[in-house]
């Protein structure tokens, strides 16, 4: 750290605010104090997020049973019409149907048996490259993943996309999405207190006796003269200021947040939410709702433009409560009977309770948008700047097949992406699907990413895809 004083303080790129009994407060990535490379350049800041569902949706593809997981006809979405459509998956967004953008018709190729279709499926799904030869937990994808792509193309290369998960640990598929190259896989942080850490440091610890004085007050207000000193500065822009407040408001959320479960002292003095309540079945869903949070203050404060969130491992084997039910292993639901495969005693209604779980994970996605869309912006809010994905590493149920695979986008990245609409991007009348590379590279285009050739990106995945974006997507 170069300065010690109260006040602003660096700590390699990366500035804090030093206040009160030793607080030390992380601040977004402020463009007044970095140097530009056009003077007066504002640039838009535009991001992708993804949040992970395994094991398939329940919607049916020929199978013996209704979909219960699109809307029921293609075209314009409206909140009514949503909540008229009777109890499909993804009216629980129906909060948020002016928004959203659900894409059908896409299919995730697989270019190379990995033993295991949750396997192909995890490695598939961000990168659309092939697998290295290997099977099943020894399977790696041969090449970056798209959240990856995005931050290294826009950020540069000191910087990696938020990489977070929930759900527990079984050494089986653990982490499945994020992949720096060819066989790097990253390590998901479960824990929502140590992702805040990480983006935003941690306050130094106090004396005893400064503990207990200060104990009952906010971070907010251990900083606060330095953060009036920080907002009186000439040089700060228009949008660092707007940065910093929504920063502040989001420190207070959290803090609201995660003393829920957590005593109601300094968030510095907090040894923060444990690995084993992180990594719980019960604490699934207050975990996906911190996650968020931290997802959406890190975009709103500049410092990541891509992140992910797996809820669950590879082949989520995670037993999910819903009303006072605890039912049986969401991957066996995906199978229809308690086995990892194909045979074993049938699970009663086990296409209703995968359905009732898709809804569960509907609600989780929702309290990102909620997060996002709670940061005004001058043109709107967070929610608008970029895209929020949610996605799966399979397709349905039994087959887990890979085609028609669900994805549901929320956010138009400033008006690139159609929002409000159902579309299908296969070719229906000929039975062909849409490669997934193309969605990945329509998404990644709209953030900002090119090809070689400084054209909007249309090459990213395996070189034997087409290349191309999906134009149904497109404004």
């Amino acid at each position: 750290m170069t300065n010690q004083r109260r006040g602003i303080v660096k700590l390699g790129r990366r500035l804090f605010l030093q206040g009160a009994a030793g607080v030390v407060v992380g601040l977004p990535l402020l463009e007044s104090f970095m140097p530009r490379r056009v003077k007066g350049e504002d640039t838009i800041f535009r991001y992708a997020l993804f949040v992970r569902q395994g094991n398939g949706c329940q919607q049916g593809l020929g199978m013996d049973e209704p979909d219960r997981f699109w809307p029921t006809k293609l075209g314009a979405l409206t909140s009514a019409g949503m909540q008229a459509d009777g109890d499909q998956a993804v009216n629980v967004l129906a909060d948020f149907a002016a928004k959203l953008l659900l894409v059908r018709g896409c299919e995730m190729k697989s270019l190379q048996d990995a033993g295991c279709g949750h396997s192909s499926g995890g490695l598939l799904c961000l990168t659309a490259s092939k697998a290295n030869g290997k099977h099943i937990e020894d399977s790696l994808a041969t090449s970056e993943s798209i959240d990856n792509r995005i931050v290294r193309e826009l950020q540069g290369g000191t910087f990696e996309p938020l990489t977070l998960r929930v759900g527990k640990r079984s050494g089986y598929l653990d982490d499945v999405l994020s992949y720096r190259a060819a066989g790097d896989r990253r390590v998901a942080e479960s824990n929502p207190l140590n992702a805040y850490k990480a983006l935003f440091g941690v306050p130094t610890a106090p004396s005893e006796e400064e503990r207990q004085t200060k104990r009952r007050k906010s971070v907010n207000d251990l900083v606060r003269n330095e953060m009036n000193a920080l907002l009186g500065n000439k040089r700060l822009s228009t949008n660092d200021r707007y940065r910093i407040e929504q920063h502040q408001q989001a420190i207070a959320d959290l803090e609201v947040n995660m003393s829920c479960d957590l005593p109601a002292e300094l968030y510095n003095d907090l040894s923060g939410v444990t690995t084993a309540q992180s990594e719980s079945d019960a604490n699934v869903v207050q975990i996906a709702k911190l996650q968020a949070r931290v997802m959406a203050l890190a975009v709103a404060c500049g410092q990541r433009r891509a992140g992910t969130l797996q809820i669950g491992n590879g082949n989520d084997g995670s037993q999910y409560t819903i009303g006072n039910e605890k039912l049986e292993s969401f991957h066996h639901i995906s199978h229809r009977v308690n086995s990892d495969g194909a045979e074993g005693t049938a699970i009663e209604g086990a296409d209703i309770k995968h359905h009732k779980i898709d809804k569960l994970f509907a609600s989780m996605y929702k309290e990102l948008l909620i997060a996002l869309d709670g940061f005004t912006t001058p043109t709107g809010t967070l929610l608008d700047e970029g895209v929020s994905v949610w996605l799966n590493d399979l397709s349905n149920g039994p087959p887990h097949s890979t085609r028609n695979m669900p994805y549901v986008c929320a956010g138009s990245c400033g008006g690139v992406l159609k929002t409000g609409v159902y579309v299908d991007a296969a070719d229906v009348a000929n039975n062909k699907y849409v490669t997934h590379n193309k969605f990945l590279n329509t998404l990644a285009a709209a953030v900002g990413c090119k090809n070689a050739a400084g054209e909007p990106l249309d090459d990213f995945g395996d070189s034997t895809l087409a290349k191309g974006r999906v134009p149904q997507m497109l404004i």
